[in-house]
């Protein structure tokens, strides 16, 4: 599988270029994930951190879940990986955790954000909260603080795929 990327247009519309930048970051970080086995997947950085590229999969998973689920439509199905006791699990791999489980799990996050979004215009508020405040967010919010969660993230993807084999990109 070849991961395609765009850049939105350059006279894209608001909308257009906001979810045109957090589809590119999110492509962006599938592909730094391409070619690698399950086990180079979950290999992690530098100790003692456990930060893998497996690990950021499952954590976008995870802020997807959080951002367009919980607090755009007041959703809370609950985490997928982590839980009150172990606030990182997303993190925490053994053999038994597989690519194909966090990709699929990703990916339908990812559907299930578009379709949500789908239904707010950009300065709508949210109907649920986060975590950090009792306060509202509007759509327009959520898709910048995505961008730069991906774009934080796929920064950390590059060194991680670098350490495990030498591939270099943007």
């Amino acid at each position: 599988m070849t991961t395609e990327r765009q850049e939105p247009a350059q006279n894209a519309g608001e909308r257009a270029m906001l979810e045109g930048w957090l589809d590119y970051h999110r492509r962006t970080l599938a592909v730094k994930c391409e070619g690698l086995t399950d086990e180079q997947l979950r290999t992690a950085s530098v100790p003692p951190s456990e930060l893998s590229l497996m690990g950021l999969v499952r954590h976008m998973a995870e802020v997807e879940r959080g951002w367009f689920r919980k607090v755009l439509v007041g959703d809370d199905p609950g985490p997928i990986y982590f839980t009150e006791e172990d606030r990182d699990g997303e993190f925490h791999l053994t053999e038994a955790d597989t690519w194909k489980e966090a990709y699929g799990t990703w990916q339908a996050e990812i559907e299930t954000a578009r379709r949500n979004a789908a239904g707010f215009a950009l300065d709508d508020l949210s109907r649920g909260r986060s975590r950090f405040t009792d306060e509202p967010f509007n759509l327009r919010w959520i898709y910048t603080h995505m961008i730069e969660e991906y774009a934080r993230h796929n920064g950390h993807a590059d060194l991680v795929r670098e350490l495990i084999d030498g591939a270099t990109g943007d």
